[in-house]
């Protein structure tokens, strides 16, 4: 049985897609879409779980206008897979920027952490994860906005005031004449 059947593809629709096409048919402006979702997928690697979606809230109350505040938060969501996969080169990062020694990822890594025996250790590994997203960061962020600038342009431009499904498109148009014939 393939991953496909077992209802990938629906859920990435209406998770990632439709959102994503909603964002862009609102017409936002490219450089401010750009921007917030080269934000929230750099705040979405940060290299401790469960802390991404706090530093989003904190990057939009801060910006305000500045952020567009869905894009962010839909980019956040879409980088979590990713964060988990960059925490040990960010781990390895910090470690390489302060020549501190390796952090032991074996089996009995973790093992040392559920008895209480790593404490210093995991501490440790864990300012050297940080170090390396502080010094990543702002590069992650300028490659990415740099990247999305044209992107953003080029799918305002195509998809622009189109509703994300047919499904949609026919809810708008009943709300409409529903709305029409009220007045």
């Amino acid at each position: 049985m393939s991953i496909w059947s077992l209802g990938l593809m629906p859920w990435l629709r209406r998770k990632i897609v439709d959102p994503f096409l909603q964002i862009i048919g609102r017409g936002a402006e490219p450089k401010q879409l750009a921007f917030s979702t080269a934000l929230g997928l750099t705040l979405g690697i940060f290299p401790i779980c469960g802390v991404t979606l706090i530093l989003c809230g904190f990057a939009i109350a801060l910006l305000g206008k500045h952020c567009h505040a869905p894009s962010t938060l839909l980019a956040n969501f879409i980088a979590t897979p990713i964060e988990l996969s960059l925490v040990i080169p960010f781990l390895r990062l910090g470690e390489f920027i302060t020549g501190g020694s390796h952090f032991p990822l074996t089996s009995d890594a973790l093992k040392k952490v559920l008895t209480g025996k790593a404490s210093r250790e995991v501490l440790l590994s864990i300012v050297h994860a940080l170090l390396g997203w502080i010094i990543a960061a702002p590069f992650i962020l300028a490659v990415l906005y740099s990247l999305f600038v044209p992107t953003f342009k080029y799918l305002i431009h195509k998809f622009g005031n189109m509703p994300s499904s047919p499904e949609k498109q026919s809810l708008i148009q009943s709300d409409s004449k529903l709305f029409k014939s009220r007045t």
